[in-house]
């Protein structure tokens, strides 16, 4: 019976977990192999990628979560290059997802910047195809209880514009994550409901990895990277089962039966992979000029266009004063086209500027 399952049964499925450091990837990939298994804090933020798996709804399932190597706060460009090599080969031949934690209750930092790293590394079906945006509650978070809830489709319709627009970047997928694999405080009734809700949301999760890899046609993703990492973890694991059996040998001990021991072989198996995997810290790819390009703010407008987009914006605005959060919106609309420092400085302008429009309108209309 179990040979006639094993035959039946599905592929392995691979995660990576991206974000910045206390996105709550550690939390996240608890909630989705239902148990503590990463570890997390500043005391592993920028060490090194980690990979766990587990059976989730009678399938393997391979998370692999990376810390934060494309934010200005990440290591110098080597250090950095060793983590990309890292990820690629510990979810070689290819992930079936990217997800990009971003936690739902704080401000973005650098998630932009995180999709434009990923697209400049591994090609832009990386994000437009396989990545997802995994909303979190951060690491510093996952025990507090919001004092109002809100859908998150409310939430990136009204006041969470940014939110909206890196989730369109990622061809509008994205998934808002339950439970955090037994870092819970609660007891008795409510911890079993915390654990039925976790598991529905996990078992979400993969659903819209499934549906994106049936709109996508592929099994999953790769590229040349991938397939540079993925020939040198063979060649490695190919070694070290050499060196194995050649020390066996030596020892005296005698190869086993094909099917003896079956379980601690595939177990041996695994950690020579891993071995091997972990080995791979120098592919072709040059991380160092991706992070460079990244640091470089666009140029600022000349004078004249600036006042002219200032111009197309407010009278924008003014013919559309019932939108939600008026200000906030212009503010982004400022930063998006100008950028940098004077874009933030226009748009915290903006931002006083359709207050005060709003105001007036509404005045004059109750005087009326």
């Amino acid at each position: 019976m179990d040979e006639e399952a094993s035959q039946h049964e599905e592929p392995e499925l691979r995660l990576v977990l991206l974000g910045r450091a206390g996105a709550g990837q550690s939390s996240a990939g608890d909630a989705i192999l239902g148990r503590p298994a990463f570890q997390s804090g500043e005391d592993v933020a920028g060490a090194q990628c980690q990979r766990h798996r587990g059976r989730v709804g009678g399938r393997q399932v391979v998370v692999v979560t990376v810390p934060d190597w494309f934010s200005p706060r990440a290591p110098p460009p080597e250090e950095a290059r060793a983590l990309v090599s890292s990820f690629v080969a510990l979810s070689s031949p290819g992930p079936h997802a990217f997800l990009l934690c971003v936690p739902g209750d704080q401000p973005p930092d650098g998630e932009e910047r995180a999709l434009a790293a990923l697209e400049l590394i591994l090609g832009p079906l990386a994000v437009t195809a396989h990545t997802l945006v995994l909303f979190t509650r951060g690491e510093e978070k996952e025990e507090e209880e919001e004092e109002e809830v809100k859908t998150l489709e409310e939430l990136l319709s009204t006041r969470r514009q940014d939110l909206l627009e890196l989730v369109d970047s990622c061809g509008g997928r994205y998934h808002a994550l339950r439970g955090a694999g037994g870092r819970g405080g609660a007891e008795g009734g409510e911890e079993e409901e915390e654990e039925k809700q976790r598991r529905r949301s996990v078992q979400e999760l993969l659903k819209k990895v499934q549906r994106a890899l049936g709109e996508s046609e592929e099994d999953f993703f790769t590229c040349a990277l991938y397939e540079e990492a993925g020939g040198r973890v063979r060649r490695r694991q190919e070694q070290l089962a050499l060196e194995r059996r050649e020390r066996a040998v030596r020892g005296g001990i005698e190869e086993e039966e094909p099917g003896a021991h079956e379980a601690e072989g595939a177990e041996q198996e695994e950690r020579e992979w891993e071995a091997a995997a972990r080995s791979v810290v120098d592919l072709d790819v040059d991380v160092g000029g991706v992070l460079a390009s990244l640091a470089v703010s666009p140029a600022s407008p000349p004078p004249s266009l600036l006042w002219g987009l200032w111009e197309r914006l407010l009278g924008w605005l003014r013919r559309v004063p019932g939108l939600v959060r008026p200000e906030a919106l212009l503010g982004s609309l400022v930063g998006l086209f100008v950028g940098g420092p004077i874009g933030r400085m226009l748009g915290a302008t903006a931002g006083s500027v359709a207050t005060e429009v709003k105001r007036r309108k509404e005045k004059e209309q109750k005087t009326k």
